[in-house]
């Protein structure tokens, strides 16, 4: 017995070696990524399982949560200037969604509803209570199923640049020929085949169009959102959130009750500015009660990238404790 309890002994003090030993990798691995090591020292990166996937995310600050949404072709770094600035005020949290980046590949799950639901997981996971979200481009149809989803758990949604499925003027801003890569991307499997081995050359043309400024994203920004999408399976989540559309558009239609949510419209003059504006009075008919709209002057589409400072006051200013 004696002999059996030493090697009891043993094997648990191996164990509780091996966690340690496990533990602190993972912490230097995290504390090691330079581009999170450039948002300061208070943040940190990590992983969490939610939602039969796993999510990567970056972390910082303190005080009532911020949880902030990336567009296409983005990631959690879209918000790298934006986030020191919060993080002053704010616990923010910005992820990497289903399929992107360092978030575990996937092949299916990329309708807003279940988008909305990992970051729903996401947030429980790490204990961020009635957290403000903000989300850029289709970063905004995720905050807003996940506000008509768990509005009890949101303490407001800012929807930045973005539509909204089945609403009005949805019809008009598919047809725009200004925004052929709606339709484009939403075509099954030509744009993988079209645009693999060509990511760079694909979202510089975005980023060139949706910036008044260009020099706001680099070369080496560039690099980090190819690297983002470059295995065919996340390029594949890409062009997976597109041809979810019609679902997302259902889903829409099927939610209209009366949600007490504060919601902010917020888009550049030179971009959705316009539809933000006119899609305030559509959503009062899909019974949202408290609706306001931002419009920015001088700016484009991507708004965290040009002008961070100008973001983060404004989502500073409604991100609030009420």
């Amino acid at each position: 017995m004696r002999c059996q309890s030493c090697i009891c002994a043993a094997l648990a003090a191996f164990v509780l070696c091996i966690g340690g030993s496990v533990r602190a990798q993972s912490q230097l691995q995290r504390s090691v990524d330079p581009e999170v090591a450039r948002l300061g020292s208070g943040f940190a990166s990590g992983m969490v399982t939610v939602n039969g996937t796993s999510l990567y995310f970056v972390r910082g600050g303190s005080g009532p949560a911020v949880i902030l949404l990336h567009g296409f072709p983005q990631d959690w770094y879209e918000w790298r200037k934006t986030m020191p600035l919060l993080a002053k005020t704010f616990t923010v949290v910005a992820a990497d969604m289903r399929g992107v980046g360092k978030s575990s590949e996937a092949k299916a799950g990329y309708d807003a509803a279940n988008l909305a639901e990992d970051i729903h997981q996401l947030a429980q996971q790490l204990k961020l209570e009635r957290a403000y979200v903000v989300g850029h481009d289709v970063g905004g149809m995720v905050a807003y199923a996940l506000a008509r989803l768990h509005p009890e758990d949101m303490r407001g949604v800012m929807i930045l640049e973005c539509p909204i499925p089945g609403t009005e003027p949805w019809e008009k801003v598919k047809s725009d020929p200004a925004l052929w890569h709606i339709n484009f991307q939403g075509t099954p499997e030509l744009p993988e085949q079209l645009v693999e081995g060509r990511q760079e050359v694909y979202f510089r043309h975005f980023f060139r169009i949706g910036t008044i400024d260009h020099s706001a994203i680099t070369d080496a920004d560039v690099a980090h959102y190819v690297k983002a999408y470059a295995s065919p399976l996340r390029l594949h989540a890409a062009f997976e959130v597109y041809r979810e559309f019609p679902a997302d558009e259902k889903f829409n239609a099927a939610h209209r009750g009366a949600i007490k949510v504060p919601l902010v419209l917020a888009g550049g003059d030179r971009s959705f500015g316009k539809v933000m504006t006119s899609l305030k009075d559509v959503l009062g008919a899909y019974g949202w009660e408290n609706v306001r709209v931002e419009v920015l002057p001088n700016l484009a589409h991507y708004i965290p990238d040009e002008q961070p400072e100008k973001i983060a006051e404004l989502i500073g200013r409604y991100a609030v404790q009420p």
